[in-house]
């Protein structure tokens, strides 16, 4: 059986992990007899948004972990923990949280930085020629690792957020919310799922072609 990573960025496609995107992933990886250990950072989150209008709460604070735990059924760990010699591959779902709370590619763009802990197991996983997958926004968190290598990764079609991951180094190549793309060389999987995406059966098909892709190269 082999054991995929699951980094989780809260609750919540706005200030957290996207639901649909994270649950599909779940499923897909149970389906095709994959073990997932989820994890996510042990931080408050970089903001709190009324999911119902859309607007930030000021006065509101939630805990990445607490809130990934929500989707995990509690079954998760701090992602300072994770040892990569227990996984065979490594994905992170989307939901602005990839953008906010696992790095800060959404203020800072190309010239972000990635939380420690998650770029110190990117690395690892990487330098073990373990393969890595990452959907909707979460590519930019490779793109900030990895960019040095020039990894090809998909976000869909945005012009504005494209140029952003050209900017830190990597290679945009468009992809429907239907589609994968896979860098052999780099060992990298991406998938646009909700940046493109209009529903749970658009997206699971592009989640379930990265997950089977991704398991064939663990």
């Amino acid at each position: 059986m082999k054991t995929v990573g699951v980094v989780l960025s809260g609750c919540g496609f706005l200030d957290g992990a996207e639901i649909h995107e994270s649950v599909l992933t779940l499923y897909f990886l149970d389906r095709a007899g994959a073990r997932a250990i989820c994890m996510a950072p042990n931080r408050p989150q970089a903001k709190v948004v009324n999911h119902l209008t859309g607007e930030v709460d000021p006065a509101d604070t939630r805990n990445v972990l607490w809130e990934s735990a929500r989707i995990a059924r509690g079954d998760i760990r701090d992602l300072k923990d994770a040892n990569p010699e227990d996984l065979d591959a490594l994905i992170l779902p989307g939901g602005f949280g990839a953008a906010l709370n696992l790095c800060d590619f959404a203020e800072k763009g190309a010239q972000g930085s990635v939380d420690p802990d998650l770029e110190a197991l990117v690395r690892a996983m990487h330098g073990a020629g373990k393969p890595i997958g990452a959907i909707c926004i979460a590519p930019a968190v490779i793109a900030l690792v990895l960019g040095a290598e020039g990894p090809r990764l998909t976000i869909g079609s945005d012009p504005d957020t494209a140029a952003a991951l050209a900017a830190a180094g990597a290679s945009h190549v468009e992809r429907s919310a239907k589609e994968d793309l896979v860098d052999a060389e780099t060992r990298i999987v991406t998938t646009p799922a909700y940046m493109c995406g209009t529903g749970p059966a658009e997206v699971g098909a592009g989640i379930e072609k990265l997950v089977t892709d991704l398991l064939a190269l663990a």
